[in-house]
């Protein structure tokens, strides 16, 4: 039985096993301050991929059809550096892309609620780099979102 279980841990995870030990860790978000469900609420990993994918999607679509014509390694590179000033315009002035927009999706800082275009230039890098953004905290925040000290948040 003991071996059982101690499998049972190790493929449900750590945490998983210390919360059936007794530990609580709270919902996602708690230790921000911010709201379990609804406005104002942590957003999960599935709408913020699939912000990104729609807007990975647009500026692949203006790099294929106004600045290359169809060299295919040219159209990533382009596509990047259009994804980059794309989040650094629309993150620093509005506080979210049009995949964010279309999904519900805001980008705040905790303190002030707006994103400077300063945190926005080194969120968008971070993020362009893909590294920052595939290390999770606890609360399902990317590294990229920690450095900035910004969330992305449910509207």
């Amino acid at each position: 039985m003991d071996k059982r279980r101690a499998i049972g841990s190790w493929l449900s995870g750590p945490r998983a096993a210390l919360e059936q030990e007794g530990a609580d860790f709270g919902y996602r978000g708690q230790q921000l301050g911010l709201p379990e469900s609804g406005p104002g609420s942590l957003a999960g990993p599935g709408r913020r991929l699939a912000a990104l994918a729609v807007d990975w999607g647009l500026c692949l679509l203006i790099a294929y059809g106004l600045i290359t014509d169809g060299y295919r390694q040219a159209t990533g590179n382009w596509a990047l550096l259009i994804f980059f000033v794309l989040s650094v315009l629309t993150v620093g002035t509005i506080g979210c892309t049009p995949g964010k927009r279309l999904l519900g999706l805001r980008v705040v800082v905790l303190e002030t609620g707006t994103v400077s275009p300063t945190r926005a230039l080194m969120r968008s890098a971070l993020l362009c780099l893909a590294i920052p953004a595939l290390v999770w905290d606890r609360d399902g925040r990317g590294f990229h979102d920690r450095l900035a000290r910004t969330v992305e948040v449910r509207i």
